[in-house]
């Protein structure tokens, strides 16, 4: 299998040997997963989760803990030589600690699991996130959805395309997006969280005129419904609580690779290694058409809503 759009890399690492070795990691972390999601014995020798009664934190931290250090391990051994950095949800408090940003040309960011509340609600609507970022942009995303066993991957042959993306299964069958073909606002449908919801985004939403709505737990999973044509807009509106770095950068490339859009309601694209991790504001994600809309109908929107808002 070859791909069509070779996104710019270190030199000395080919793309099929990272797609190759992405691969590898990605199954052995849905097995990492759904052993601790169902109480199983993990493998690859990771411990079992105690309780908290044991003196333990639950299978949420094991989880996460044990799909890092495979990541991190993983990435480190098969490529020993490699000049990027490699930053993760577990590992951000030490490198971000002075809040400065990291500076690397090639930076890996990575979330374990995205979706916690959703592992710990056995709704299988989970993630993992990672994402290869050249100069602070995403060119390689990929998001694993373990459950369902979705493997997606996005490469960008620049910061800002052109791309290519596609859905693969664990036995290595391949399948193009799905994107859908509604365009009017008021056909779109909205994917939304079941667990970080508040009035200000109530009424945002209602002021876009969508045509409905889905609920979906985690970002590289509401992006999939985007991807599979089920949905065609994901809003995030945060302040000083926000999504981070590896909450949005992998799934913003898978996105933006298939086609779709992932930007500011000012139209200005997310910033990334700037110190703090969060990606705040106004950020919509759509299949595309309709993006240049949505944001105008957003800026106005939060212009009464919230004059102050920082989009």
């Amino acid at each position: 299998m070859t791909v069509s759009v070779a996104p710019p890399l270190p030199d000395g690492i080919g793309i099929e040997a990272l797609l190759t070795v992405l691969r590898r990691l990605a199954w052995e972390s849905t097995d990492i997963l759904r052993a601790y999601g169902r109480g199983e014995t993990p493998p690859f020798g990771h411990p079992p989760a105690l309780s908290v009664e044991d003196g333990g934190s639950g299978p949420v931290t094991a989880a996460d803990l044990a799909v890092n250090r495979q990541l991190l391990d993983g990435l480190a051994a098969a490529f020993p030589e490699a000049p990027w950095t490699l930053l993760s949800e577990e590992t951000a408090a030490d490198q971000l600690a002075a809040a400065e940003p990291l500076g690397a040309e090639w930076l890996w960011v990575l979330d374990p699991l995205d979706g916690t509340k959703d592992f710990l609600q056995g709704t299988g609507e989970y993630a993992v996130h990672l994402a290869l970022l050249q100069a602070g942009r995403p060119v390689l995303g990929v998001v694993l959805l373990p459950e369902p066993e979705e493997l997606w991957f996005g490469l960008l042959a620049s910061a800002d395309g052109p791309g290519e993306a596609w859905r693969e299964t664990r036995a290595g069958d391949r399948f193009a997006p799905t994107l859908s073909d509604r365009r009017q606002p008021a056909e779109l449908l909205l994917v939304a969280s079941r667990n970080h919801r508040d009035d200000r985004l109530e009424q945002l939403v209602r002021a876009l005129g969508l045509g409905g709505s889905r609920v979906r737990g985690s970002v590289g999973g509401k992006v999939a419904t985007i991807l599979r044509g089920e949905t065609d807009v994901y809003v995030s509106l945060s302040g000083r609580s926000a999504p981070k770095d590896w909450d949005m950068a992998a799934p913003e490339a898978v996105l933006r690779a298939a086609g779709g859009a992932f930007c500011h309601a000012d139209g200005a694209p997310l910033a990334y290694d700037q110190g703090h991790g969060l990606q705040a504001g106004c950020l919509i994600a759509s299949h595309g058409p309709a993006q240049a809309e949505l944001c105008a109908r957003a800026l106005a929107a939060l212009a009464a809503i919230d004059p102050d808002f920082a989009v």
